[in-house]
């Protein structure tokens, strides 16, 4: 990989800044360490899942779809520290924010959100696939999935991840015993990785930055190298090979 890109350099000043604590900004290491506002956009099995475990966790969550009825119900069902409202109410609500739709769904969304992502961080779990999407997924893959979400999504803090694991282990990991399985994570913002790296870690997984959006977003989705449940060790390795 060349470091000389200016994709990576971002990643680098980044990487650095989340690994050394001590020199990351008072109010990262408290979001780090605090309970967080999470706005669960699209509650499909995904959002569903990972909202769950972060419930659980201790964060609030807002689950918002197009069926607010089955929001209320899956948010009753968790307990206190879950609610359901409108994706605007729930993209205002979260100071973090989980959005996990079909990619074909991404446009409209960041108009009818607009100014409410300017400065939010975003865990995209959004993955294009042409058959279900149409052309935007082309368009998608062809430009690479972490820098066409950052164009589809302006003004968000975005961090690529949850994309090439299934569901189902999605909504197990947090109670499974023994080493965790890696999930590899892909962004430029220091503090939206940090932010991002906890909510990782409660939903069961061990992150794994791999590097920035434009350089290593485009491979964190299904038929990738980086697809499928791996160590942490076997993430690392992969990821060497990749530019």
């Amino acid at each position: 990989m060349d470091i000389t890109r200016p994709d990576r350099r971002r990643f680098l000043l980044a990487a650095g800044a989340t690994a050394a604590a001590g020199v990351l900004p008072l109010q990262v290491l408290a979001a780090e360490a605090a309970a967080q506002r999470i706005g669960i956009i699209g509650s499909g099995r995904v959002g569903s899942a990972l909202g769950t475990s972060w419930a659980k966790a201790g964060h609030t969550v807002m689950f918002s779809s197009l069926d607010l009825e089955h929001d209320k119900k899956l948010a009753a069902g968790i307990g206190a520290n879950a609610r359901a409202g409108t994706p605007r109410e729930a993209a205002a609500f979260g100071e973090i924010l989980l959005i996990s739709v079909p990619y074909g769904a991404l446009p409209q969304l960041g108009k009818d959100l607009g100014g409410l992502l300017k400065g939010k961080m975003v865990i995209d779990t959004c993955n294009p696939f042409p058959n279900r999407d149409g052309e935007i997924a082309n368009w998608a893959r062809e430009k690479g999935a972490g820098v066409a979400s950052a164009e589809l999504l302006p003004g968000a803090r975005i961090v690529r991840a949850f994309n090439a694991v299934g569901a189902a282990r999605m909504a197990e990991a947090a109670q499974r015993q023994g080493p965790r399985s890696g999930m590899p994570m892909a962004g430029d913002d220091a503090a939206a990785i940090a932010v991002a790296t906890r909510l990782v870690r409660d939903a069961g997984f061990e992150p794994v930055l791999v590097g920035g959006l434009a350089a290593m977003g485009k491979h964190l989705m299904p038929g990738t190298p980086l697809a499928g449940e791996r160590s942490p060790e076997d993430i690392r390795k992969i990821a060497a090979t990749l530019n």
